[in-house]
């Protein structure tokens, strides 16, 4: 084929990145400092309603830091979806707690609030719900389960940059919400995650296990860890900043577009919208019926150039590192989702010939496996 590849995702890195990295290693200021500290408050200011928000070297320490900071340890069991990066899970054993996986609802690939109720024990600490693919999570049944039996919520917020509620922005909706800035996010830093923190105490107490336990050098308040920020990664992540609002737009306009052309289209389901909800579109999933879907990724990718994604192909109860904490799990949803789910590229850097390339070769793959 002698178009370009059309990936599935693809960071965009420009001048004024680069410019904001020689600034920083130019002034000799690197460790976490100023910049990181402009980074939480902007950070804080454009996705949080001025909720305080913490800055660390990755999305998933900000879980495990948020999960610690939060109380849970031995003898806590969180409540987590099986359907999303092992990462979610991994947090929750890292703090020495155990995960027992829930299945999801069909509709967003999102924990379903009668699943996550049938999963409670005596044992159970909090719910950590994910807000999958730039979709919130059914906040109203989990918040309601939630409330009734005095659980708290720890939102993975990682694909949510600027995603909604009924107006409430994620990572606002529980005790602490963790957002990723890995290249391939919405928004990136190169490297780094933000913990969105609802208490004073809960925040103070991040800032000390991101830095060795300490507030004040050499004063070690409590054992802690090195997950600092860098100040390169956060003038990055300034940068980007002042661009994802827009980006966002593009890629909930791409996806109106893929919407309009796709719905209808035998043996492809696109991803509907909840009315409460603000997609951000951190991925564009169908669902690719009757066991089709590694034959049309495969062909996506072969004949037409474009590349389409599985996230997630194996639950999260069935990797190796996982199995133990469910070995007779049934999620029939999350084993069903795992063999559908098809990732297409909807990302702000494609172009109306890209989109259009999309579409027909969809067109094109689905019809001739009829």
């Amino acid at each position: 084929m002698d178009s370009a590849f059309i990936p599935a995702a693809k960071p965009i890195i420009g001048d004024d990145e680069v410019a904001a990295v020689e600034r920083v290693l130019r002034s000799g200021m690197l460790a976490q400092g100023a910049e990181v500290a402009a980074f939480e408050a902007e950070f804080s200011a454009q996705f949080l309603d001025g909720r305080t928000a913490v800055a660390v070297n990755s999305g998933t320490s900000g879980q495990l830091l948020g999960l610690i900071a939060a109380g849970v340890g031995p003898g806590d069991e969180v409540i987590v979806p099986s359907f999303t990066f092992a990462a979610v899970a991994n947090s929750v054993v890292l703090a020495g707690a155990t995960p027992v996986f829930a299945d999801i609802e069909p509709a967003h690939f999102t924990l379903d609030p009668e699943r996550v109720r049938a999963a409670i024990t005596p044992r159970t600490k909090g719910i950590m719900p994910v807000h999958l693919y730039g979709h919130p999570f059914l906040v109203d049944g989990i918040e309601a389960l939630a409330g009734e039996l005095g659980l708290a919520i720890y939102e993975d917020a990682a694909q949510a940059h600027g995603a909604a509620w009924r107006g409430r922005p994620a990572g606002t909706i529980g005790a602490f919400g963790m957002f990723s800035l890995y290249p391939t996010k919405n928004m990136t830093a190169i490297e780094g995650g933000i913990v969105s923190c609802a208490r004073d105490d809960l925040a103070r107490t991040v800032r000390l296990l991101r830095n060795q336990g300490m507030e004040t050098q050499y004063a070690n308040e409590i054992v802690g860890y090195n997950n600092r920020m860098s100040e390169v990664h956060a003038a990055v992540g300034r940068v980007q900043l002042r661009k994802v609002g827009e980006w966002t737009r593009q890629r909930q306009r791409n996806a109106a577009l893929l919407d309009a052309e796709l719905a209808g289209l035998p043996g492809l389901t696109v991803p509907p919208v909840a009315p409460e909800a603000e997609h951000v579109y951190h991925q564009y999933t169908v669902r690719i019926a009757d066991g089709e879907r590694d034959r049309v990724r495969d062909a996506l990718r072969d004949e037409h150039g474009v590349g389409a994604g599985v996230y997630y192909p194996i639950p999260n109860h069935r990797l190796p590192s996982l199995q133990r904490f469910a070995p007779e799990a049934e999620l029939p949803e999350t084993e069903r989702a795992a063999q559908e789910v098809l990732s297409i590229p909807v990302h702000p850097s494609l172009s109306s010939a890209d989109l259009e390339r999309v579409i027909d070769g969809l067109r094109a793959v689905l019809a001739a496996g009829r």
